[in-house]
């Protein structure tokens, strides 16, 4: 019987689906994958072979956050964990971070071996009990993400509200490996390189919304 749920939105990258999925069986018996995947996105669709999921309208904005709220309202169990396809999960991944829960502690970071930040205080790809997600975004709106940015700094402002909630925690030992090109562990293709555009486009709005939890 699995308690976490692994949710991950998908935009292409149909190739990378059973590596995830092997990469999650054999690091814990107690997760599961739920795809949300973009309607019309058919080699996605063709690679689910009955696996579960969820289809969401195309989205030109908030695509990854409204994708991860998505699979938190089709999902019920206690663990919701913030996925994506291109994680290596490292076995006791999931013990580490929930090692650090608590009556407090309802949001834990994961350590990615990317990002320098993700090694300290800062998480990418994070695990969030479930009763969490009812007290929303900082500014009174209902969901786990904010569905404003494009896709940069949403796990920024998730880290950043919970910390000032004083529900922050951050477990160095929980390896969720993320496999980017920033890294030199991917190729460059077309998804990532639009993240330049992204960065730039959403940084302006990380930067007015920040204040709220600085």
């Amino acid at each position: 019987m699995t308690d976490c749920v692994v949710i991950v939105p998908m935009l292409g990258r149909a190739h990378l689906m059973d590596r995830l999925r092997i990469s999650l069986a054999t690091s814990t018996e107690r997760a599961r994958i739920l795809w949300v995947v973009t309607s019309g996105d058919f080699d996605v669709l063709d690679e689910l072979h009955g696996d579960d999921h969820v289809i969401t309208p195309p989205r030109a904005r908030g695509d990854y956050a409204h994708k991860i709220n998505a699979g938190v309202d089709a999902s019920d169990e206690p663990l919701i964990f913030t996925g994506a396809i291109d994680l290596r999960f490292i076995p006791g991944w999931l013990e580490a971070a929930e090692r650090l829960l608590s009556d407090q502690v309802r949001v834990v970071g994961t350590n990615d071996l990317t990002n320098e930040r993700t090694a300290h205080d800062h998480s990418t790809h994070t695990l969030v009990a479930r009763d969490y997600v009812q007290r929303g975004l900082i500014d009174g709106r209902p969901g786990l993400l904010c569905e404003d940015y494009i896709h940069e700094y949403v796990d920024d402002e998730l880290v950043g509200t919970a910390k000032k909630r004083g529900a922050y925690a951050h477990a160095d030992d929980s390896i969720v490996e993320h496999l980017h090109p920033m890294a030199e562990k991917a190729e460059w293709d077309e998804t990532y390189l639009r993240m330049r555009t992204r960065m730039r486009a959403d940084r302006g709005l990380f930067n007015r919304r920040r204040a709220l939890w600085t």
